[in-house]
């Protein structure tokens, strides 16, 4: 849900992204996709998370794409903005795009699940950045500031 109320839902299944003013019944209105699951600019494989932007742009992780496209406001189609090359470890591609949040500044950060990092994008780019991992299956560590510690949590197979 964003700051004007709206609840943002992905449907894998029928290709699209819509969205309902709370209280609102019915369908929702189709804000993304819609036209099937395929990968030319109106559609998606296997959309999984979504982040809403100040300007309701609608940023979604097309896993099946190996892409992040982004539908401005009013848009019939996207434009990829991370990835779309693809799939492989290259600083240009990505595989099986999900989670993904977008700064104040605009940069786009992408969980890339099978590459086991994240990565930075700066939309128009043609490649982005690592961040973090990028070097096979690792381990968690994470700040826990109020304990002033930094636990470590292995990955069990």
């Amino acid at each position: 849900m964003n700051k004007d109320r709206f609840l943002y839902t992905c449907d894998s299944s029928k290709s699209e992204v819509r969205r309902w003013k709370m209280g609102e019944k019915g369908e929702g209105k189709l804000v993304a996709g819609g036209y099937g699951k395929g990968n030319h600019p109106n559609q998606f494989d296997s959309c999984h998370y979504i982040f809403v932007d100040e300007e309701q742009s609608v940023y979604i992780s097309d896993s099946g794409n190996d892409r992040v496209m982004k539908w401005r406001k009013g848009a019939t189609e996207g434009i990829v903005v991370a990835g779309g090359n693809g799939r492989g470890n290259n600083l240009n591609q990505l595989d099986f795009a999900q989670g993904i949040v977008i700064d104040e500044l605009g940069r786009i950060y992408i969980t890339d699940f099978s590459n086991h990092r994240i990565m930075r994008w700066i939309e128009g780019e043609q490649k982005g950045e690592i961040i973090v991992g990028g070097n096979g299956e690792g381990n968690l560590y994470v700040l826990d500031w109020n304990n002033q510690r930094v636990q470590r949590f292995d990955w069990i197979l």
